[in-house]
């Protein structure tokens, strides 16, 4: 179907712009809410007619849309939500809850102006877009993390899932060093530092292994001469 534009949209193009859309958009979307005419004859009388008018409507709802932009842009909630120790959350951030947490700090944003991809489902930063107008867009920060503490890292910039992963393996490594469990040795294997200390002796080593070597199961003379094979 061919439209005329009443306001910037997306890629199709400005005020006055003869683009051709898919039906179901115009009829769904686009003629319900007023951002377009049908292109016939009698419509582009009217919206000639009507042009300047309508042009500096646009532009007056310009220039209140971005004062409003200046004074949201770069503004940070913070959302506390429950998460796996992976980061994952138990649920998700969606639209009403960035609208919400816009609206506790004095900004007066629809649901409907806030352009998210999918709903947040991690903790960490993420920037969240606002369309305050065809042609004025801000973007925000959506600080979502399991406490006020974490909030805080994260607003400071620190990855705080990249420091929990390395907590972790500090830890790990620790309780290694303080066991003197070396992961690479092989089941069985008494750790040399172990031998050095006195702690065990060369004979525990050979006994270890022959306990090990009991315990597998014996290979018949069969089996070997089909390996061999």
């Amino acid at each position: 179907m061919d439209i005329i534009l009443l306001e910037r949209i997306g890629n199709l193009g400005s005020i006055g712009d003869v683009v051709s859309v898919k039906d179901g958009y115009a009829r769904n979307f686009l003629l319900p809410q007023k951002k377009a005419l049908r292109a016939n004859a009698a419509n582009k009388k009217v919206f000639e007619a009507n042009r300047e008018r309508l042009e500096k409507e646009n532009a007056e709802r310009r220039g209140e849309a971005e004062k409003a932009g200046s004074k949201v842009d770069g503004a940070e909630i913070v959302l506390i939500r429950a998460s796996s120790n992976a980061g994952q959350l138990y649920g998700s951030v969606n639209v009403r809850d960035i609208a919400a947490g816009l609206a506790e700090q004095g900004h007066d944003i629809d649901k409907k102006q806030i352009i998210m991809g999918g709903p947040i489902k991690s903790i960490g930063m993420h920037d969240v877009t606002v369309a305050l107008h065809p042609e004025v867009h801000v973007t925000v920060k959506a600080n979502v993390a399991r406490s006020d503490n974490e909030a805080e890292l994260q607003s400071q910039g620190v990855d705080v899932l990249a420091q929990l992963f390395e907590d972790e393996q500090k830890e790990i490594e620790e309780a290694a060093a303080a066991n003197k469990i070396d992961p690479t040795l092989e089941p069985g294997e008494i750790p040399a530092e172990l031998l050095e200390e006195g702690v065990a002796t060369p004979e525990d080593q050979s006994t270890t292994e022959s306990l090990i070597e009991a315990t597998e199961p014996e290979t018949s003379s069969d089996e070997v001469e089909a390996k061999g094979e």
